[in-house]
């Protein structure tokens, strides 16, 4: 009886942890990324501001550290042109459909101590994820239609 109790409380404990899915999912993503292109689902010139920090130019070729054991990471800014530096933010890689592979990022931007000032993230979709690339994508409305905002990342 002890060790069938044993057992039924380490399968519970198992099953309340993160799915094989999302574990091979953040071993993949550990590391160091760059950002290679920004890219809309529209044609048209547009002015959007990523993570309510800047422009889809300054984000482009940005560096991109993720740290999976504690969900943290850094990106940093090179461009001359935009406010330069290193960014903090906390992730999560959400599994919405095991079957489909499909998945939810959620990163929130925080200090280097890991606050938030405004409590605010984003939710955006792991499209796209292997070895060496990645891409998220991120559907806002204009105009009252959807839109969409692909963002390209390579591995170093």
């Amino acid at each position: 009886m002890k060790k069938i109790i044993t057992i039924l409380v380490v399968a519970l404990l198992f099953s309340c942890g993160a799915s094989k899915t999302v574990r091979q999912s953040k071993n993949t993503i550990k590391g160091q990324w760059v950002l290679n292109a920004i890219n809309y689902s529209e044609a048209g010139t547009y002015n959007v501001t990523i993570f309510n920090d800047a422009s889809k130019q300054c984000f482009e070729q940005s560096k991109w550290q993720f740290i999976p054991n504690n969900n943290t990471g850094i990106y940093s800014i090179a461009n001359t042109n935009c406010t330069t530096g290193d960014r903090n933010f906390n992730f999560t890689i959400q599994e919405i459909d095991e079957t489909t592979g499909l998945y939810h990022f959620l990163l929130k931007p925080t200090d280097a101590k890991g606050n938030s000032e405004t409590n605010q993230g984003f939710r955006l979709k792991l499209s796209q994820l292997s070895e060496m690339s990645m891409q998220w994508q991120q559907t806002v409305s204009v105009d009252g239609k959807p839109f969409t905002i692909n963002m390209n990342f390579s591995k170093l």
